[in-house]
């Protein structure tokens, strides 16, 4: 991850401020500096210098900051005019409801994703009284896909993999931390070369950028989200190619693959699993922009 440069002046405008006058200050500095999202920045980035939470912001709002807290917000803001995102600052990112600690090997988990756990318990609740056993998260990043679904089914196990021992080492933590280790294991590999077996529920959020698009993306995923979560390959879908056959392998009849895809990529994705004989029962699962967002295909039953 880029580290900041704050240079050899560092600017003290925060010193001797009460705490609702250093949100409003960093407010506005998060404006003029084009900080689409400064208001609820301010408050997240003063609530981390100060360790309180937002009751206890509005408790101390006239207390007056000491040196310590000051230096530590002025760096904060520093980070974020540099366009460091507010989730890196604060090291966790929340992800359907889970608090999630991040590292510089891990994406910046969003909401876009949570289609893919919505879509899979679309699925379930379906079925007559089924739910999934076994599940896989290709490139699992933090763990935020794995975790959030092993969180709404409490019988199910799942396992985690990932090409970065440092994303894998930050899932496994996420999962001791959110009391789900003994039902997650985490493991070292390109897709889902090292696993074997019958699986219900394969889910995967992968690279699908187009490698020509990667410098137009803005500053905050570009500099920040690590590149090899986000090039997907001269047309996007380098990373589907590699996925779905090998997924279709590994079901079990009757079992599901959902991935997350980029705009204007979910009918690609549908015909790349009709070719490895996946079904397409529902149609795409669309995100808040009315994007088709998660796509499934299933295995048929014997």
């Amino acid at each position: 991850m880029p580290q900041p440069n704050f240079g050899t002046h560092v600017v003290d405008r925060f010193t001797g401020r009460t705490v609702e006058e250093a949100r409003r200050t960093l407010t506005s500095a998060l404006n003029s500096g084009g900080v689409a999202s400064a208001e609820l920045d301010a408050r997240l980035l003063v609530g981390e210098a100060l360790e309180l939470d937002f009751t206890g912001l509005i408790a101390a709002a006239g207390r007056r900051l000491n040196a310590e807290e000051a230096q530590r917000l002025e760096e904060f803001t520093q980070r974020r005019l540099e366009g460091e995102p507010v989730a890196h600052i604060l090291g966790v990112k929340e992800f359907w409801g889970l608090p999630l600690r991040l590292s510089s090997a891990t994406l910046v988990p969003r909401p876009d994703t949570e289609t893919v756990v919505e879509l899979a318990l679309d699925i379930w609740r379906g079925e007559q009284g089924g739910e999934p056993r076994r599940i896989v998260d290709i490139g699992t990043g933090s763990g935020a896909i794995l975790l959030a679904l092993l969180s709404e089914w409490r019988e199910a196990t799942g396992i985690g993999t990932d090409i970065s021992s440092m994303a894998l080492q930050t899932a496994r933590l996420n999962a001791g931390r959110l009391g789900f280790a003994p039902r997650a294991a985490f493991v070292a590999c390109n897709y889902m070369a090292a696993l074997s077996g019958a699986f219900d529920l394969i889910v995967s959020n992968p690279p699908y950028i187009r490698s020509a698009d990667i410098a137009e993306l803005d500053r905050e995923v570009r500099a920040y989200d690590p590149l090899a979560a986000l090039d997907g390959g001269a047309d996007g879908f380098t990373a589907y190619r590699a996925i779905i056959p090998e997924a279709a392998r590994l079901l079990a009849p009757g079992g599901a693959l959902i991935v997350e895809a980029g705009y204007g990529q979910s009918g690609p994705i549908l015909e790349m699993m009709a070719a490895s004989g996946l079904t397409s029962e529902r149609p795409p699962k669309a995100d808040l922009a009315g994007i088709p967002r998660a796509v499934a295909g299933r295995k048929l039953s014997r």
